[in-house]
């Protein structure tokens, strides 16, 4: 009882999507029941022809021409019609799923970053593509199914019971045998489907690994162990499947067949026991008739148990996605007018056992131009993300404008706070289109940032110019050219605030000139907080912030960091050798 209590939730709200679909659904079922009253009214045309000419030795001609075409007139007339009621089942189940997915990718784009940090890829693929393809199945097939089997039974017990309702009693039996083995196929088939759809979503996020890694893959020779790593999430898969198919094997066909024979005897007996005209040979042929059609409806009932249960774990598993926190942000619409920057002892862990940041504290004024530095995992990047609002602050305050940062709407943080990451990502579209990114943005003004950037002249040089499609993650752009497309994304409508987290740590000097030429342009009008690996980008800065292991330790300008002698001195110093021996 308890799993069916558990699976009612999810069927509720797959159902529910079908309420936009009412018309086409409506028309569908009573398609289906009229095409089931045809397909019932064929054996009791034979039946009158039995009992009142055959039994009689009469044969007219014109009485067996008639039974003869009404009865192809019904058949083509059910066909037809379940044809039509087809068309309108797939019509409402591809809009269901269409709506499915969009709302589940809609909810896994408004996670947390905190909830890509632990969720596989493969994971959140499976549930978007695979486990909405199931969810189609439950209204294509099961639905269908369930539907139209419901009104062939149904139509068929009434024709029953108004022919001879002690054979219909006799003929009835079968439905509580039938209940028990779907109540039995349920229990031991819920947890073969479970694991069914994660065995899947584990190959899915195997095979997004091994092709994003392919390049170091076959570089170290790894062939073999992602390949076994595959081949053993495969095997799994298909073990839990053979589970599923000698389940359905066993108790669905056999059993069922079974119980429609033992029925069939009891009508052959029941006919036998009762006098001389109590049941016509009529009447005997259409429950023989029905039997034969009352058995494939009940098998195929069953049998829809196994995709019911894979549909409704799909369900759990979209629902849950779909159920999850989603990023927080404050109400306050009003644009950012001021660029200044005040961190107020702020903290901050991943993981509640390992702070990556302990009481960071300072302050940038607008169009103030500062720098963190410090070695890697001394908590530079993480503050990045706190100050773009990514990650909640656990303790202290981030106040941008003056404003609270968990006060500010979506739209006001990210259009009056920008950042270009050290590894951009770029889009398989248009060069315009991965300029603007869906923003009301002119190609004058495209252009403008281009040249500011240093790429305009790149982008003339394509085929088709600005409208030239860029490869996949653009694989035909050096990383160089990556970062200055997204320099330029962030150049057409310039931000209050901008964040650049080691945009320039694998770029050659003329690639990081162009960057330092587009930011002397902006830094009039914007704050700029800059994560550098190249102490020689940041000299020119108001205040360098040197963090070690979370805590701000050093603070000064450039000149007075070097006259402390301190981290920073040390490891401007390294720098300096390491460019003097790459010279040599």
């Amino acid at each position: 009882m308890n799993k069916v209590e558990n699976l009612w939730p999810p069927l509720k709200r797959l159902l529910a999507y079908s309420l936009t679909y009412r018309k086409p659904l409506v028309g569908a079922v009573l398609m289906l029941w009229v095409a089931a009253s045809a397909e019932v009214a064929g054996p009791i045309l034979f039946s009158y022809f039995i009992d009142n000419y055959i039994a009689k030795g009469e044969l007219p001609l014109v009485i067996v021409w008639s039974l003869a075409v009404s009865y192809v007139l019904l058949e083509l007339m059910a066909a037809s019609l379940h044809y039509f009621q087809s068309i309108l089942f797939n019509k409402a189940a591809v809009g269901v799923v269409q709506r499915v997915r969009t709302d589940v990718m809609d909810a896994a784009l408004r996670q947390p970053l905190s909830a890509f940090d632990t969720q596989p890829v493969g994971q959140l693929i499976s549930r978007v593509t695979n486990d909405t393809e199931v969810i189609k199945d439950l209204y294509v097939i099961v639905v269908s199914t369930v539907l139209k089997s419901a009104a062939l039974v149904s139509s068929m017990l009434v024709s029953m019971f108004i022919l001879h309702w002690r054979m219909a009693l006799v003929a009835i039996c079968i439905f509580p045998a039938v209940l028990l083995v779907m109540s039995i196929y349920q229990y031991y088939s819920a947890p073969i489907a479970r694991r069914v759809r994660s065995y899947l979503a584990d190959i899915n996020d195997g095979f997004n690994e091994v092709i994003n890694g392919m390049s170091v893959i076959q570089q170290f020779r790894q062939q073999h162990r992602f390949g076994q790593r595959l081949r053993s999430a495969s095997k799994r898969h298909y073990i839990a499947r053979m589970q599923t198919l000698r389940l359905d094997g066993f108790l669905l066909r056999p059993l069922l067949s079974l119980f429609s024979m033992l029925v069939l005897c009891g009508l052959l007996i029941l006919f036998g026991l009762s006098g001389d005209g109590a049941i016509s040979a009529g009447v005997l042929y259409v429950f023989i008739n029905y039997l034969g059609r009352l058995n494939e409806p009940l098998i195929e009932l069953t049998s829809q148990q196994s995709i019911l249960q894979q549909a409704l774990v799909a369900g759990e598993r979209v629902f849950e996605l779909m159920d999850r926190c989603q990023q927080s942000y404050g109400t306050d619409i009003h644009p950012l007018t001021s660029g200044r920057v005040d961190v107020e002892n702020v903290s901050f862990a991943y993981r509640s056992d390992q702070k990556v940041l302990q009481h960071v504290s300072f302050s940038v004024p607008s169009c103030g131009f500062v720098a963190l530095v410090g070695h890697t995992g001394s908590g530079k990047s993480t503050l990045a993300n706190l100050l773009m609002g990514y990650y909640p602050i656990n303790e202290g305050e981030v106040r941008l404008g003056g404003r609270l940062l968990s006060s500010l709407s979506h739209r006001t943080l990210r259009q009056g706070m920008a950042m270009v990451q050290q590894e951009p990502s770029v889009i398989s579209e248009s060069v315009l289109a991965n300029i603007t990114l869906g923003r009301n943005i002119n190609e004058k003004t495209v252009w403008q940032a281009l040249d500011t950037v240093r790429l305009a002249d790149l982008v003339r040089s394509y085929p088709r110019g600005i409208q030239t499609r860029l490869g996949e993650q653009g694989n035909n752009l050096s990383i160089g050219q990556k970062q200055l497309l997204s320099m330029a994304r962030v150049l057409v409508q310039t931000p209050q605030i901008l964040i650049l987290d080691e945009a320039t740590a694998n770029i050659d000097s003329g690639t990081e000139q162009a960057i330092q030429h587009a930011l002397r342009l902006i830094r009039e009008r914007t704050t700029l907080i800059v994560i550098a690996h190249r102490l020689s980008t940041i000299i020119d800065a108001d205040s360098i912030f040197v963090l070690h292991r979370g805590c701000v330790v050093e603070r000064g300008t450039h000149l007075q960091l070097l006259g402390q002698q301190g981290r920073y001195y040390q490891m401007y110093q390294l720098q300096q050798v390491d460019e003097v021996l790459a010279a040599s």
